[in-house]
């Protein structure tokens, strides 16, 4: 039996695995940057939980560049389609949905800090939950080009994929099965995502 033989069953799985997982997790972040009803967060901290446990050369350097990638071009097919929308008279869906999901307040807020700080909103915006949408709507309506909005929205979604991917290993170590540090990053990204919806409506209960 020669030595290839032995090595290939061996080999082919987490091949198999790879070669499946990475073009997956960059498909559903992409729909998700275009459709944001994916929970994107969770699916780059869970990919980074089981990279962790794998412990194979580069896994987490491609689960963050896999993410980071698919997050960015998904932000600027969207921002172009916004930006054919605004300037079309009949609007277009994908203008209509960034508007669905960015209520007036947000939107007065998104613009009031873009007006102040600029693209370095833009890297916040990634950062915090709901945020991404109005401030997308925000320089759609202040007519950035997509050139600027590409500046500012590569290091937006960098920022984005390594804060997640933290959150990934901070589930791997602490659990010892990668499907406890699935579980648990994902109830952890998604009380992040809620978090502030809560304590908004917490806050105009309290003011009622």
């Amino acid at each position: 039996m020669s030595l290839s033989s032995v090595a290939l069953p061996a080999v082919a799985p987490g091949f198999t695995q790879q070669a499946v997982g990475y073009p997956s997790l960059f498909l559903l972040v992409l729909i998700g940057a275009l459709v944001p009803v994916v929970p994107t967060g969770a699916l780059v901290s869970s990919a980074a939980v089981v990279a962790f446990h794998r412990a194979a050369p580069f896994s987490m350097a491609l689960v963050f560049v896999t993410a980071s990638l698919a997050a960015f071009l998904g932000d600027v097919a969207l921002y172009w389609l916004g930006r054919r929308g605004m300037t079309s008279k009949n609007g277009s869906r994908w203008l209509e949905a960034i508007r669905e999901r960015a209520p007036e307040d947000r939107l007065a807020w998104a613009q009031r800090k873009l007006a102040d700080h600029e693209v370095a909103v833009l890297v916040l915006s990634r950062l915090i939950p709901a945020g991404r949408l109005p401030v997308m709507l925000a320089c759609l309506v202040a007519k950035w080009p997509v050139r600027r909005f590409v500046r500012g929205n590569l290091p937006a979604c960098l920022a984005w994929a390594a804060t997640y991917q933290l959150i990934g290993v901070l589930g791997g170590s602490l659990f010892a099965e990668p499907w406890q540090g699935v579980l648990a990053a994902i109830v952890l990204t998604v009380l992040i995502s809620v978090a502030p919806g809560l304590w908004r409506r917490m806050r105009g209960t309290a003011a009622g």
